[in-house]
């Protein structure tokens, strides 16, 4: 299904959310009641924005044309790994246009894996929670802000490392900086315990690795806690809830927690390879840690969500029908607690040093080159799966496998798309205003007419340097550069900023300015610098 055919899906449903938001404002506290004020209504925009677009796009061709033998990658990764089945798919913007499976999701029966076929993807399905935790603030039920302990009553109890810790936000949680240790494996085998064992657990204190806010450290716990926190704000169960609120309206209907309400011909059964040979992993049933590891989907229904999540790019006017909205879903891929990986390298085994962080239930890196990488793992006893998406390309990749804590996606794979198809980022058009002051600061360069600076000159622009000073600066580098023989485009950084080169015969002006935050935006800013392209 593409994603034109999952909009119609949601815009059925638009009838009844609107519905319910009034009910709930209707209901709620002033304190939810000016949160989903704020939510409902609309903000002035303008008319002339354009957003970030593709030029030339033609990515779907070149991708769909260089994964043409990817099976082959596919299937020598799982040799070498032992997986016994593994399924895959790229997604261009709405579309899956890559996807297959190889080996067997059912050792004794030999049932083939294919792109049907439902695999457990444990951690991935952190982001629905994390998703649904949003759309709960919203809807003016919750704030993140808000102290988890104001749901869970619980958490009241806590004994904190230190006398000036910060309690525990919804935040907190969802970025994985409560505090909490890293709890990877034993968090695996919580998956099928109670609400009543969770909260009895909580209830006998905690361990505390870190201070709240101070780090961000890996926990299931924390999302086993999100999920309760949606169960209790919500009234009903957590998996319900994310079930009639996210997987539906996607279209995702395929999508389940419960292992055991799956036929036999579609559930993928998990192993683990020990003494050279495939043993069963038993299959654990969801239960009260299912909001951090319990989904189980299919290749054909997670590229809907994937879709889902390349839509909320670029930032734009017009409609925006969905679980959650489109702002709501780029706040899911903000970093916080980013780290530095300074000896990292490319694919080419270049240094290319990278940042990392943690949004809402994804992972972000921003690597040397530019790019920002939003994904995620999954690893339960039994399985392994990825999925990563680049937000400024609209391309997302996904690969689930029943092997326990195994990678599913070669990285080759991720460099072919990124590395050898030769794709571009989507580009910035020029505003009208940016355009119009580009060709005035050039006629300003050369000129310094008084009447034009009236016009486009900010109030501090003199006063942060003089005319005169200014005036001899432009005068000696147009000299420097010689006869001018061309001028390029203005190159934007946003709507008011953008730098265009003026081409001399020897050398060339590069030339920088920025806008005012002003009604009728003035230059506030320009930098002139001589740089040699001859060569």
């Amino acid at each position: 299904m593409g994603f034109n055919q999952l909009l119609f899906i949601m815009k059925k449903n638009l009838f009844f959310y609107t519905i319910t938001g009034l009910f709930l404002v209707g209901c709620t506290s002033p304190k939810s009641q000016e949160a989903a004020t704020v939510g409902i209504l609309p903000v002035e925009f303008s008319a002339s924005y354009q957003p970030h677009m593709f030029d030339k796009d033609n990515r779907m061709e070149k991708i769909t044309q260089l994964l043409q033998g990817a099976d082959s990658i596919f299937s020598r990764h799982a040799e070498e790994y032992h997986l016994p089945g593994v399924v895959y798919g790229v997604v261009v913007d709405d579309s899956l246009v890559f996807s297959g499976g190889l080996g067997t999701i059912n050792l004794a029966t030999k049932e083939p894996a294919s792109t049907n076929s439902l695999f457990r993807i444990a951690s991935m399905s952190k982001s629905f929670t994390a998703m649904a935790i949003l759309r709960l603030r919203d809807e003016g039920l919750l704030s993140i802000t808000d102290k988890a302990a104001d749901y869970i009553p619980e958490l009241s109890g806590l004994e904190y490392l230190t006398e000036d810790a910060p309690h525990i936000t919804i935040r907190h949680l969802l970025t994985m900086t409560a505090g909490f240790p890293e709890d990877n494996p034993w968090g695996d085998r919580q998956l099928d315990v109670t609400d009543e064992v969770l909260v009895n657990f909580i209830k006998r204190d905690v361990a505390f690795s870190a201070v709240p806010s101070t780090q961000y450290e890996y926990s299931n716990l924390g999302f086993a806690l999100l999920g309760n926190i949606i169960t209790r704000v919500s009234g009903m169960p957590y998996q319900q809830y994310i079930t009639e609120n996210i997987l539906e309206p996607l279209g995702m209907n395929n999508t389940t927690f419960e292992y055991a309400d799956i036929p036999e011909n579609k559930l993928a059964i998990g192993y683990r390879w020990e003494d050279n040979q495939w043993k069963d992993e038993p299959m654990l049933h969801d239960g009260a840690y299912g909001a951090m590891g319990g989904l189980i989907t299919s290749i054909n229904d997670f590229s809907k969500y994937v879709s889902f999540h390349l839509s909320a790019w670029p930032p734009r006017s017009g409609s925006d029908f969905g679980p959650v909205k489109r702002s709501s879903l780029r706040e899911m891929h903000e970093m916080t607690q980013p780290r530095l990986a300074s000896t990292a390298k490319d694919y080419q085994g270049n240094p290319c040093p990278l940042v990392v962080g943690y949004g809402y239930g994804l992972r972000i890196t921003k690597y040397c080159d530019g790019k920002t990488e939003v994904a995620h793992g999954g690893a339960l006893p039994g399985f392994g799966s990825t999925y990563l998406f680049y937000p400024d390309y609209g391309i997302g990749v996904m690969a689930f496998c029943n092997l326990t804590y195994t990678s599913a996606l070669p990285t080759k794979i991720k460099d072919i798309i990124l590395n050898e198809t030769g794709i571009v980022p989507r580009k910035l058009p020029v505003s009208d205003i940016l355009a119009k002051r580009k060709e005035q600061v050039y006629e300003l360069i050369t000129s310094w007419d008084t009447t034009l600076e009236q016009e486009v000159i900010a109030m501090n622009f003199y006063l942060d340097k003089s005319r005169e000073s200014r005036k001899n600066e432009a005068e000696e580098k147009l000299k420097e550069i010689g006869t001018i023989v061309s001028i390029t485009d203005i190159t934007p950084q946003n709507q008011l900023r953008g730098t265009f080169d003026i081409q001399g015969k020897e050398k060339t002006l590069r030339v920088f300015f920025t806008l005012s935050p002003e009604v009728v935006p003035k230059v506030q800013r320009l930098n002139l610098w001589v740089v040699d392209t001859t060569g």
